[in-house]
């Protein structure tokens, strides 16, 4: 046996938030509910404290999964990814990035491997870090804002109205399962399975 040798890890799966239990129902935090939710799935807590975020290993199908929660608060989320992808060795193309889309409406989930930050300033800082938009991402729709003048800052780090749980909470189950596809099968096929559906 070697010592010191490091684990391995075939995938980083990274789900996007704030810190806070004052965050933790808001829109902005469909990435950390949605990590929350794989891991049950997988049978562990994110618990451990490494890389500047809250992280656990798991295993599926053969391959080795570091899921995180970025300690770092959103626009630096970054820094936690960079230093797991650099520990690991990774690929921007085995960076898995689930996080809220105001883009979609409240219910929808859609599936991407690669594309720019649309304004997410998550996205942008993982980008920034990787040098590279080259990573597959599952968006939770969270919908849009009310309207042109609503401060998007507030929308996202509002709550999920009671009329919404329902599709928001069907939301994240899915964006779970479509990072578990991913895994599997590849963008391509849980993009054709989960893209565009109303569940």
């Amino acid at each position: 046996m070697l010592f010191g040798k490091k684990p391995a890890c075939d995938w980083l799966i990274v789900g996007l938030g704030n810190p806070g239990r004052e965050y933790e129902r808001s829109r902005h935090n469909m990435g950390f509910r949605a990590l929350d939710l794989l891991a049950g799935t997988l049978g562990v807590s994110v618990k451990k404290a490494k890389f500047r975020a809250l992280t656990a290993q798991a295993s599926y199908r053969g391959q080795k999964l570091l899921l995180m929660k970025p300690e770092t608060f959103m626009n630096a989320s970054g820094m936690a990814v960079e230093q797991a992808v650099q520990y690991y060795k990774l690929p921007p193309e085995r960076v898995l990035v689930l996080f809220d889309d105001i883009s979609l409406a409240p219910g929808r989930i859609r599936v991407r491997p690669s594309g720019s930050a649309g304004g997410h300033n998550g996205i942008k800082s993982i980008i920034s870090v990787l040098h590279s938009d080259e990573f597959p991402r599952v968006k939770i729709g969270v919908g849009e804002k009310p309207s042109p003048e609503y401060d998007l800052a507030d929308w996202v780090l509002g709550q999920i109205p009671k009329a919404q749980q329902a599709l928001i909470d069907t939301a994240l189950h899915h964006a779970a399962e479509a990072a578990l596809c991913i895994v599997k099968n590849g963008c391509e096929k849980a993009a054709a399975e989960y893209n565009g559906k109303r569940f």
